[in-house]
């Protein structure tokens, strides 16, 4: 396909905070252990933007985003965009064009602590958080979109073409400055969770965390038809949670559960079901 009317993209925190990570000793921390990089998790950004490449066929972005020199070029890239003297937090969004043209965005974006970013576990719901564990507040207000939706090309790539996730936003009353509030999107075929509209969520069942499936590619009938989220994949490689089918009728009012971004890293949610929220 070329000349496509869309462009993949990806957002990821530059935070010149994880260049202590090494520093630290968090060797499971993956890639922000063994680089001293401000870039959060950007080995899987760029591999979800290869996957993205090779599924509609871009051949220029999809050599622009393999081999071993990839990663660093990609790295020295957003450096340049940024500059070498920014100290602040930023939400780094990268877009790629069908003819493989790389482009950057960036927006502020709050402090977060390390074990929001990089933690060592999801604490289980009523226990107080333990070292290298998720912070709280935040608190986020998780609710249900009331229209569910058909899982396409477009909900398990991200792409620029997010007009099914604006509407469900949009529905929940979620505002550009409603920062603590996330909805969940619905797969209109069985009704289970599929994701967040901007991030992955984890539901506590059977005394562990719990994840929507994702199908290693693009499939009609595998998985919940989500993304491959940045976050949700370094939370399966190191156990932090299992895939599991989420049907919509087992969440329940007021249940406790997390939520996590390739920006902000992993933050508590609470489930709210009543229609006032």
């Amino acid at each position: 396909m070329s000349d496509a009317d869309f462009s993949l993209f990806t957002s990821l925190r530059y935070d010149v905070d994880l260049k202590r990570v090494p520093a630290k000793g968090l060797q499971y921390a993956g890639w922000n252990y063994h680089n001293d990089s401000p870039f959060y998790m950007l080995d899987f950004h760029r591999d979800r933007i290869l996957r993205a490449a090779t599924h509609w066929q871009w051949k220029e972005a999809v050599e622009n985003f393999s081999g071993d020199e990839a990663l660093p070029r990609l790295a020295k890239m957003a450096q340049d965009f940024i500059g070498p003297s920014e100290t602040k937090p930023l939400r780094l969004k990268i877009l790629v064009d069908s003819k493989g043209t790389i482009s950057f965005e960036r927006f502020d974006t709050p402090i977060s602590p390390f074990g929001n970013l990089l933690p060592e576990r999801l604490t289980p719901p009523e226990t107080a958080a333990g070292p290298n564990e998720p912070q709280v507040p935040p608190c986020y207000t998780l609710v249900v979109d009331g229209s569910p939706i058909a899982r396409s090309e477009f909900t398990h790539y991200k792409t620029t073409r997010r007009a099914t996730y604006d509407a469900a936003r949009s529905r929940a009353r979620i505002g550009p400055y409603d920062t603590l509030k996330e909805v969940l999107i619905i797969n209109q075929d069985d009704k289970t969770v599929m994701e967040g509209s901007t991030t992955t969520p984890y539901f506590w069942r059977d005394g562990r965390w719990i994840t929507p499936p994702v199908s290693a590619q693009f499939s009609w009938q595998d998985g919940s038809g989500g993304h491959d989220g940045t976050t949700r994949r370094w939370a399966l490689e190191r156990g932090l949670a299992v895939e599991q089918v989420v049907p919509v009728d087992s969440l329940t009012e007021g249940e406790e559960c997390w939520i996590s971004s390739g920006v902000c890293g992993f933050r508590r949610a609470v489930v709210r079901l009543t229609k006032d929220n």
